[in-house]
């Protein structure tokens, strides 16, 4: 038996999160492993590599990949890249010239380093990390240990993998991808290569399915009995992954940071007869009912709370109902969870309707979940809410959060376009100090003021107001929503004036890569929620830049500031002209959600409805409801990493296999 096949569930223990006086030593350790000595060495050691150029640009294809070869000997033989490193980089540098036809530039080669070394690289918007995060992988892949790049979505997974495909072949290294319409057969063979491109959900539900699978001999010593013992009974083909090592993880922000709010489950649905009659019958109760007369609202949690006079109602109407409608706790907690699917889930923006079921919404990235179900039957609350047919609520196999998958790996690194403002919680959870390369070339994007509106409606009005005068002068322009909704609200506005626009949401994301890549051509309105196809460059047409470049316009600002630097990112990438602008109003889900009612009073609210700039005091009031959102998302996320540290002992699918 192979030492690989005994190890192929290997992984690293995580420990739990630090606390007390520890976390605050952690802290400073962290804030020393990002100090501007560690940049200087990268540039310091990028500056080496680029200086080989010209002796490895003299060898022919053979004798460069007679170098490539030996450097992967030793990776082999040592088990990792040291002494090597720099010539070992160098080599694949020019393999990937010939190869891709593409240069590295002295920032990628920092951000390969980085990665490399454990760190996450904050690479602007176009600085080319797919490059990037294969000269690392390659470097990875020579070692023989398993080896993942993991990025947000299938397409993006299916791209990567072909276009650098040539550089691996010609290196040495196999490559592999894993994504969600592959069968297990098809699976094993991605993971069996040397480098391996997937999604971060893929990984996961692959890792908890084969911990499902061995169950019984989840401990790599009673596997090698069971296999001594009896062979036949046993066989690795059970097995699609060959255990974690290193991950490389590209828009690290999203998977680490915003996709960690929710742990991964896997389940298996059940009918549950009571459960789907409950909810029919609490979703009629909660009509009956009126806001702040028989219920008040928490915006901030989602929650909300019975009055007196809600609660005597609920017990007037339900003391004819047989079983459970008569325990005033538990019909208060169903018809709860009805008021909560009425109030707070909203049709095109935490879900939306595809044949006739729901299909939730990622808030943070406008995407579809299709294979999701809200727990605890809420999920039946909102189809009751829609008149729809109920789905069987879910029961729990396996769960595990990004948090904890992610700390099992034996490497970690990473590269985004906006990491700093959560430096210190990457860090404390993952151990990865956020190192910032620099631009190759400066950025000149134009970041105009805020605009305060007096409502909702004065702000969509000089929104299609604007858009249509861009329009004209030829300038193309790509507006961020934070729903569905308002992005097929404005769609429908500007097709009512004749103005052609592509839209990109939950519901229209076909061929999402090629609408965004010609969103830069002259005149072109692109709508899109935070999807913005992540991952494809915006190149700017002929006579764009000389009109000013791409214009970004935010229909609102984000509860994070990384969502919104993320969606300016889209212009001014390479040195490109562009510029960005914000429309605000005191309306905005931010600020009715995060600022106190009092504080509410202090926002703009200009008598024009043609908008104006913010000053000190609103530009102040937009940071502290992001800082308090985001507090908020942080205690959610360690909520989510602490129950699995309370589980991991209770299940045996996260217990311990190393």
């Amino acid at each position: 038996m192979q030492v690989s096949d005994y190890k192929r569930l290997s992984c690293r223990i995580p420990e739990a999160p630090l606390k007390g006086i520890d976390e605050v030593v952690n802290r400073w350790i962290g804030a020393c492993r990002r100090r501007a000595e560690i940049l200087q060495q990268l540039e310091r050691d990028a500056e080496t590599v680029c200086g080989l150029q010209k002796e490895l640009g003299n060898l022919d294809d053979h004798h460069l990949q007679q170098k490539l070869f030996h450097h992967r000997e030793q990776a082999r033989r040592n088990g990792h890249l040291k002494e090597d490193l720099i010539p070992s980089l160098a080599a694949v540098r020019e393999a990937a010239r010939r190869q891709l036809g593409l240069h590295a530039f002295p920032v990628q080669i920092m951000g390969a380093l980085a990665l490399h070394r454990g760190m996450l690289a904050e690479m602007a918007t176009g600085e080319g990390k797919t490059l990037t995060a294969a000269l690392a992988a390659v470097l990875c892949g020579w070692t023989q240990h398993p080896c993942h790049v993991v990025t947000v979505n299938d397409y993006l997974v299916t791209r990567d993998a072909m276009w650098v495909h040539p550089l691996f072949r010609f290196c040495g290294v196999r490559v592999g991808a894993v994504t969600a319409s592959m069968d297990s057969a098809q699976r094993r063979k991605g993971y069996e290569a040397d480098v391996t491109y997937t999604t971060s959900k893929e990984l996961l539900a692959d890792f908890l399915r084969d911990q499902i699978r061995v169950q019984p001999i989840a401990h790599p010593t009673r596997r090698l009995i069971r296999r001594m013992l009896s062979p036949q009974a046993f066989s690795k083909e059970m097995l699609v992954q060959r255990g974690l090592h290193t991950a490389i993880v590209d828009e690290a922000d999203s998977i680490l940071i915003d996709e960690a709010v929710t742990p991964l489950i896997i389940s298996s649905s059940r009918p549950n007869p009571s459960l789907t009659e409950a909810a029919s019958l609490a979703s009629e109760l909660a009509s009956e009912l009126d806001p702040e007369v028989d219920y008040t609202k928490n915006l901030r949690y989602r929650e909300v709370e019975f009055t007196e006079s809600g609660l005597a109602k609920l017990a007037e109407r339900c003391g004819r109902l047989p079983g459970l409608w008569r325990g005033p706790e538990r019909r208060s907690e169903i018809i709860r969870q009805a008021l909560v699917a009425r109030e707070f889930f909203i049709r095109g923006k935490q879900y939306i309707v595809e044949s006739e079921k729901i299909i939730i919404v990622d808030e943070f990235t406008g995407r579809p979940m299709p294979q999701r179900t809200w727990r605890e039957g809420l999920h039946q609350a909102i189809e009751a809410k829609e008149g729809l047919k109920f789905s069987d609520p879910s029961e729990t196999i396996a769960r595990m959060s990004f948090q904890r998958f992610f700390r099992c790996f034996r490497r970690l690194s990473g590269m985004t376009g906006t990491a700093a403002e959560a430096a210190n919680e990457l860090w404390q959870i993952y151990a990865l100090p956020v190192i910032r390369i620099p631009t190759h070339r400066p950025c000149i994007r134009v970041q105009q003021p805020d605009l305060w509106f007096p409502s909702r409606e004065s702000k969509t009005e000089a929104l299609i107001r604007d858009i249509e005068q861009l329009h004209k002068q030829g300038r193309p322009v790509l507006v961020g929503t934070r729903s569905v909704a308002y992005s097929e609200e404005l769609t429908t506005l500007l097709t009512g004036k004749r103005i052609p626009c592509q839209v990109l949401n939950a519901q229209r994301q076909q061929a999402e890569a090629e609408i965004v890549a010609l969103a830069g051509e002259p005149g072109k309105i692109t709508i899109a929620t935070n999807m913005a196809g992540r991952g494809t460059d915006i190149r700017l047409g002929e006579g764009v830049a000389g009109l000013g470049g791409l214009h970004v316009i935010a229909t609102e600002r984000h509860e994070s500031g990384r969502v919104d630097r993320q969606l300016f990112g889209r212009s001014g990438r390479q040195g490109d002209a562009g510029s960005a602008q914000v429309y605000l109003s005191a309306e905005d889900d931010l600020f009715t959600r995060h600022l106190p009612v009092s504080v509410q009073k202090l926002l703009p609210r200009p008598s024009s409805g043609s908008g104006m700039p913010g000053g000190i005091m609103a530009r102040g009031l937009v940071k502290a409801a992001q800082a308090k959102a985001q507090r908020m998302a942080w205690k959610q996320r360690l909520a989510v990493l602490r129950a699995d540290e309370w589980l991991k002992d209770s299940l045996s699918f996260t217990g311990n296999n190393g």
